[in-house]
Order: structure tokens, then sequence, then C-alpha cells
């Protein structure tokens, strides 16, 4: 598979590097993809829209160097037009901004695909999708945060499920064809739900680099 490329396939799966070891995480890289991972999902976090920091650029780049995999950015962070170009330079094929950060939410995602990759707009558990219906041409993919971000682990958040089920029902009623993705507390029970209530792409980090055996875990989400 050349790198950056989407797999046409019905769930893709995309491990959290947030829950892998750092201290081996090209080992930790090569493992999710052996395991049949299809994207990786890079969670960038900077301590002010959310109560944690993770990594900037430079890491995304080493990441890059390892794999070939879709690499899915996901910027929870204030401000975040002013280091998306640094993490595109990095390899990033897909950039994700919060509703939340972003007052001039069409600029910025066209700010993204102007400079050739994918756009995604990530919704918290309590934002309603409905402003979203205005810039949905532009999108290629739209996160459902299914616990508060800032921390892995945390419990899947139920309610969520009736806002993807909505937003679902309104995407098709048009001809635009995009990626729905769940992220937090994904598991084979909480991913069999977001996958029935209409997502197509499962965001999983404990889940999957504290299995036993991650090629089962993988296999669990995508069946």
């Amino acid at each position: 598979m050349s790198c950056g490329k989407v797999r046409n396939i019905n769930m893709i799966i995309a491990p959290s590097i947030l829950a892998a070891n750092f201290g081996n995480l090209k080992e930790d890289i090569q493992r999710a993809e052996a395991a049949g991972a299809d994207w990786l999902h890079a969670d960038i976090m900077d301590g002010h829209f959310v109560p944690n920091l993770t990594f900037g650029p430079q890491v995304l780049a080493d990441v890059r160097k390892n794999t070939c995999l879709f690499l899915d950015v996901h910027l929870m962070i204030e401000k975040p037009e002013l280091f998306i170009p640094e993490f595109i330079k990095a390899g990033a094929d897909m950039i994700t901004v919060h509703e939340e950060t972003c007052p001039h939410l069409h600029r910025t995602v066209n700010m993204i695909k102007e400079q050739g990759v994918k756009a995604g707009v990530a919704l918290n558990p309590a934002t309603s999708w409905h402003n979203l219906q205005y810039i949905v041409r532009d999108l290629d993919l739209v996160l459902f945060m299914t616990v508060n971000p800032g921390f892995g682990g945390q419990k899947f958040i139920p309610a969520v499920l009736n806002k993807i089920k909505a937003f679902k029902t309104m995407l098709e009623k048009t001809e635009k064809k995009l990626f729905l993705q769940a992220d937090g507390g994904i598991n084979d029970e909480t991913g069999r739900l977001a996958a029935e209530a209409g997502c197509s792409v499962l965001v999983a980090g404990s889940y999957l680099f504290n299995a036993e055996d991650m090629p089962e875990a993988v296999k669990s989400l995508r069946n």
C-alpha cells in the first residue's frame, strides 16, 4: 500500500498512538500495522482546550518515517490554524479540528483542503451537529467524540449515539460521502454500537495497545 492512501473497506480501524508506549513508539507502530490497522490516529493536545499535553509536529514526523499508514491527526488545540501547516509538513494525511475552537470554521477547513490533505471536524459530546450542515460539502470526515476529550481510558457516552444517527439521517439527504468517526471508550461492544449508528471509522487506544492479542482486537472491531 502506498503511503497515505485510504483503503476502500467497510470499517476502518484507527489505533490512537496516545495509548502506545512512547519509549518503544516505533515498535508499537509496527505492531499496530502488523495487526491490520488501517489508519493511525494522532491526538494533539495543548493543555488549554483540553486538560492534557501530548506531542507536536516533530513526533508526528518521526511517526511518518516509520509507517505508510494513513495519518489521521486530531487537533484538540486552540487556534489550530496557527499549527496546521506544520502538521501537514510533518506528514498528516488528514487534519481534524474542533468546531469549538474555530470561530471561522469554513475558512479553517478550506485552509486545510487548499494544502492538499483531507479535512475533518470534531464535535465534543455536548456539541450539536447542526452547524455542520452548512459546510458538509467541504468535509471529508466528522469525528464524534464519545468521551470528553483530554484523557485516554474514559467510559463511552451512549447519548452520543443519537447524535451520530441524526447526522447520518441528514447526510443521507445529500449526495456527499464522508467518513463518520467515533473516538473515545471504543471496544468491541461500544464499537458495534457506533457502527450501527453509522460510523465507518473507529478510533481505539487502550483497547488495542493493551490487548494481549492485538490482531484479534482489530478483527473484533472490524467485524
